[in-house]
C-alpha cells in the first residue's frame, strides 16, 4: 500500500449549523478532534486545514471563505513541503459517524477491474445513495495538481478537480466495511438526532 497523507478541512462557515461544526461535541469530544485522531491513525503526515480545532498540525488557508477546493490545495502544498508526494485522504469535519475502518479502506482501495494495480492509484470517491463523497475520499497526486491549477483560475467546484480516472465506488465496494451512515455529514443541529445511527 502506498503511503497516504491526510487533510482535515475545518474552515467552513457552518452557517446552517449556527455554531462551528468542528467544535460540535459528539460522544463527549469535539468533532474535529475525534475525526483528526481517526485520520492520524491511517495517514502520515496528517494536517488540519483551518483554525486549529483538531489537535493536528495546522496548514493555514489564505482566505478561509473561498471554500473547500482552495483549502484542499493549501493543505496539499503544506504536505508537499513536509515531503509527502503521494495520495491524500481528504475529509470534511462534519462526519460524526466516520470510522477507522472507512479510512483504512480509503487508504487501500483501488479502482476495480483488470490493470487496477498498474501505475499510480487513482482517486477513490465513495458513492452513497447515488451521491459521490469527494470530501470523504482519497485524492491522487494528479487530481491534487489539477485542483491547484483550477483553483488558481478561480474554480471553486470540488468535483471539477477529479479526473476521468477517478474510481467512484458504491456500496458493493465499501458495504462490508461500514454502513451508509458512516458517510453522512451534518449541516443543521437537528441532523445529529435525525440521522443518528
Amino acid at each position: 500500500m502506498e503511503p497516504v497523507g491526510g487533510l482535515l478541512l475545518t474552515g467552513g462557515r457552518s452557517a446552517r449549523m449556527g455554531v462551528d461544526k468542528a467544535a460540535l461535541v459528539v460522544d463527549g469530544e469535539p468533532l474535529a478532534r475525534h475525526i483528526g485522531a481517526l485520520l492520524a491513525e491511517v495517514a502520515q503526515p496528517a494536517l488540519e486545514v483551518g483554525p486549529g480545532w483538531s489537535g493536528l498540525p495546522v496548514a493555514s488557508v489564505p482566505d478561509p471563505g473561498e471554500g473547500p477546493l482552495p483549502a484542499i490545495v493549501a493543505g496539499w502544498l503544506s504536505l508537499e513541503a513536509l515531503g509527502h508526494t503521494g495520495s491524500v485522504i481528504v475529509l470534511a469535519t462534519d462526519l460524526p459517524w466516520l470510522t477507522h475502518d472507512v479510512l483504512e479502506w480509503l487508504a487501500g482501495a483501488s479502482s476495480p477491474g483488470p490493470g487496477a494495480d498498474a501505475g499510480p492509484s487513482p482517486s477513490v470517491v465513495p458513492v452513497v445513495a447515488g451521491h459521490p463523497q469527494p470530501l470523504c475520499a482519497r485524492w491522487c497526486r494528479a487530481d491534487l495538481e489539477r485542483a491547484a491549477h483550477l483553483a488558481a483560475q478561480g474554480e471553486r467546484t470540488v468535483r471539477a478537480a477529479l479526473g476521468p480516472g477517478t474510481a467512484y465506488l458504491d456500496e458493493t465496494a465499501w458495504g462490508s466495511v461500514a454502513p451508509p451512515e458512516a458517510f453522512i455529514d451534518v449541516d443543521r443541529p437537528e441532523d445529529l438526532e435525525r440521522y443518528s445511527p
